[in-house]
């Protein structure tokens, strides 16, 4: 007789417990379980522990095995976007994408890359963010959006982006090194749990590219967020040639692969 999935919305003990297996690859999940946010689905195991799960917002976030079960959920949200692990991005989609719009682009085999070993010193001007460098930030984030993503924030939807871009600097979570009003190098924490922190929009302007700011402001910033947390991760398209050997550079690892699918 064929298993029969059981879908649940999990409480939190069982989404940070199924997360706590893979704390890199779950970094995402936990992190907005944690702060409160979104909608999960669960796949129950005979046993009581989750199989499977899968974030349901402006993006669908699957983990887990057979996530082919969350395939009715997909085919009902009105996601931008579905990303995570391959084989848990790849087994959705082969049973959802009956019921929903063609991607405008397919992104496999993105690394995901890990360090937990301070790299050396910099020595920049790294520091966290305030509300005044907005006027430098916002357009530089706008700008690595639209670099990662395809699409203009400023154009789509301003008064949101402008808010989350507040709401990074608020909470801690968006860092720069600012000289001259020129932006050597800025990134941001997409997510933060006691075991990893996941960063993102690495960019410099680029009148300061090529002279080696990128790869000393992010060991810069590894080696503060490893004073507090093990793990520092990322991901990355794959034809970003420049940014896979600036992670490497400073001693990344590439310890799994992402898919994203870009949905209109």
């Amino acid at each position: 007789m064929a298993h029969v999935a059981l879908l649940i919305d999990p409480s939190l003990e069982q989404v940070l417990e199924f997360c706590g297996r893979d704390p890199v690859e779950r970094v995402f999940l936990e992190d907005v379980a944690r702060r409160g946010g979104g909608r999960f689905v669960g796949s129950l195991r005979d046993d009581g522990l989750l199989s499977a799960l899968c974030h349901v917002g402006a993006n669908l976030v699957p983990s887990g095995a057979d996530c082919e079960v969350f395939a009715p959920v997909a085919g009902l949200s009105r996601a931008r976007m579905i990303i995570g692990e391959t084989g848990a991005v790849s087994a959705l989609w082969d049973a959802a994408s009956w019921g929903m719009p063609t991607p405008r682009e397919d992104r496999p085999g993105q690394p995901v890359y890990a360090i937990d070993e301070p790299p050396p010193p910099g020595e920049t001007g790294l520091r966290a963010a305030n509300l005044a460098d907005l006027p430098f930030l916002l357009p530089a984030c706008a700008a690595a959006h639209e670099l990662e993503l395809g699409v203009n924030p400023m154009q789509r939807d301003p008064d949101s982006f402008r808010w989350r871009t507040i709401a990074h600097i608020e909470e801690g979570r968006s860092w720069l090194w600012l000289e001259d009003g020129v932006i050597r190098f800025k990134a941001e924490a997409s997510a933060w749990t006691p075991d990893a922190v996941q960063i993102q929009q690495v960019w410099t302007d680029p009148e300061a590219r090529e002279q080696g700011f990128a790869g000393r402001a992010l060991r810069d910033l590894c080696r503060l967020l490893l004073e507090t947390t093990p793990t520092v991760t990322l991901f990355v398209r794959t034809d970003n040639a420049p940014a896979l050997r600036l992670y490497e550079s400073i001693g990344m690892r590439h310890v799994l692969t992402f898919r994203s699918l870009l949905l209109p």
